[in-house]
């Protein structure tokens, strides 16, 4: 079950850049962003409040501590949609989904500064290389639509969005064993509905006009499958992995959005820079094995 909750959740979350793709057609990023999350948010909290009140728990009631965390990963959740969603504007699907997926690098290297838990010396050659790798995809880009120019924009709003998401992941793991994933999935989504709403207005960037039938139609695949069944998917999958272990079945993303990216868009992206991905893909699968096997050594 664990296994087939994260398959399903990598298959949503994999195809989110190509409906993001269409939903720009139609609207700027901070308030494709936004509506997502208000629809994924609005449907979660009308199902909260159908649940009875026999069926809520001290188990689904968070601490204030809880609260607090939740709200910060909420704040974290929007910051990363609305960077990664934005690099969309200045980069390649393939690129920045991507540059998104190298998240278990710095959820590794929280782990081991914060945390303090110790790089093994494969884990720490597999940083080296995975920089190398990240190096040549920002530099050896060169076909980003529909901006040429301004591919480090692009690159820069992905890497952003994947520290954003490792905040979220790092925050969520706190409350994992307290809260269920329906309640960590509702206040966070509604946090960051809120967060990205008050963006929006702040930037006058609002929903696509309604006779926009493709736009909607990326976001609303965008909130009920790779927001409600996908990220749903990956916080549940929490229960049973760690963070590091939940960003390693996002390896598959970039595998899926570029190839569909190509056949969709005819998107592509130079020899050497997809050399460089795949450095980058390997380094990532290292280092969460690695802290994989240090997760399994303490318990």
């Amino acid at each position: 079950m664990p296994y087939l909750v994260l398959g399903a959740a990598q298959l949503a979350v994999g195809a989110a850049a190509i409906f993001a793709r269409f939903a720009l057609g139609g609207a700027q990023p901070l308030g494709v962003a936004a509506t997502r999350l208000v629809i994924a948010a609005a449907i979660l909290l009308g199902y909260a409040a159908l649940v009875s009140r026999r069926e809520a728990t001290q188990h689904e009631r968070p601490t204030p501590r809880a609260r607090w965390l939740l709200a910060g990963a909420g704040v974290a959740l929007a910051i990363h949609f609305a960077t990664w969603i934005g690099s969309l504007d200045y980069t390649t699907v393939a690129v920045s989904t991507l540059l998104v997926t190298s998240t278990p690098i710095w959820t590794a290297l929280y782990d081991a500064l914060v945390l303090h838990r110790p790089l093994s010396r494969l884990a720490t050659m597999a940083f080296f290389v995975g920089g190398i790798g990240l190096l040549m995809v920002v530099g050896l880009d060169a076909t980003a639509p529909p901006f040429p120019g301004h591919e480090l924009l692009g690159a820069g709003l992905a890497l952003t969005g994947s520290l954003a998401i490792g905040t979220y992941l790092i925050l969520v793991r706190e409350v994992r064993d307290v809260l269920s994933t329906r309640t960590i999935v509702t206040q966070t989504y509604s946090w960051a509905a809120l967060v990205l709403v008050l963006a929006a207005l702040i930037a006058r960037q609002g929903p696509p006009p309604l006779d926009a039938t493709a736009a909607w139609a990326g976001i609303l695949a965008m909130a009920l499958i790779s927001q409600l069944l996908g990220h749903t998917a990956l916080n549940a999958g929490l229960h049973w992995f760690s963070p590091s272990a939940i960003s390693f079945a996002t390896l598959l993303e970039p595998v899926i959005a570029g190839g569909l990216a190509l056949a969709i868009f005819g998107e592509a992206i130079p020899p050497l820079a997809l050399l460089g991905g795949v450095l980058l893909l390997a380094a990532v699968g290292v280092v969460v094995s690695q802290e994989r096997r240090l997760i399994d050594n303490e318990l």
